[in-house]
């Protein structure tokens, strides 16, 4: 299922991002003057303390906040001067997201949830059909491709947010504490699934957890302590 992507050139490019939030006559800053690139089929795990701006973070890399000032440029795309409804679309087209508490829709099946993101970017039914078989045997839920969420496990669930994530073949992946709410044996079942699962498609991977267990099965590691960035991570003792 290899996507053939250019795998020299980085799919994220965070240039000098910056974002405060105004309490009454209070300004604080949250992301501060932050620096980093992503390269294809890359996972970088992004560590950090409940309040350290992690989930911010996340939220300007994907067009949902926006910066202060600074640029975040997807596969060549500077989403920081886009506009809805172009970055509604472009997000479809290039960017998967994983949530710790999956996120599915709960009246549709296991296929229809994978399927989503095909049928939103209006790609053809044939082809539809081919890609959600290919990545539910990717993912080893082809027995339970008509069973609805409800009728899954935890990890079962984050299995299908995984498939529904890469099903369209992104530039970028986002994972915000995917294994936050399973087991220690789903997690790492589900977090060696989505790494192995990126890399083959060559899409980039940011994986943002507290857990620097989690942290240390990526590529890099980037730790975001009161809004900053540093390359620390695996020497903290978190």
């Amino acid at each position: 299922m290899s996507s053939g992507k250019n795998t020299t050139e980085p799919t994220v490019r965070v240039r000098s991002l910056n974002r405060s939030y105004r309490e009454g006559d209070s300004i604080h800053p949250v992301i501060r003057d932050v620096d980093l690139h992503i390269l294809p089929g890359e996972c970088v795990a992004l560590l950090g303390r409940s309040g350290s701006g992690k989930s911010t973070l996340l939220n300007l890399i994907a067009g949902i906040d926006r910066p202060d000032s600074g640029d975040v440029v997807i596969d060549g795309h500077n989403i920081s001067t886009s506009r809805e409804p172009a970055l509604t679309l472009f997000r479809r087209r290039h960017i998967g997201f994983v949530y710790q508490f999956f996120n599915l829709i709960p009246t549709l099946t296991c296929a229809e949830n994978i399927a989503l993101p095909l049928e939103l970017n209006a790609q053809p039914a044939d082809a539809i059909a081919i890609q959600t078989e290919q990545m539910l045997d990717a993912v080893g839920l082809q027995p339970r491709a008509a069973a609805y969420p409800d009728q899954l496990s935890g990890g079962e669930q984050q299995r299908v947010a995984i498939a529904r994530a890469l099903v369209h073949r992104p530039a970028l992946v986002l994972a915000d504490e995917p294994t936050g709410n399973l087991d220690q044996t789903a997690g790492e079942q589900v977090l060696k699934l989505m790494m192995s699962l990126a890399r083959e498609e060559h899409s980039s991977l940011l994986l943002v957890t507290h857990s620097l267990a989690v942290a240390q099965r990526a590529d890099r590691i980037l730790t975001l302590q009161e809004g900053s960035l540093s390359k620390q991570g695996a020497e903290l003792a978190w």
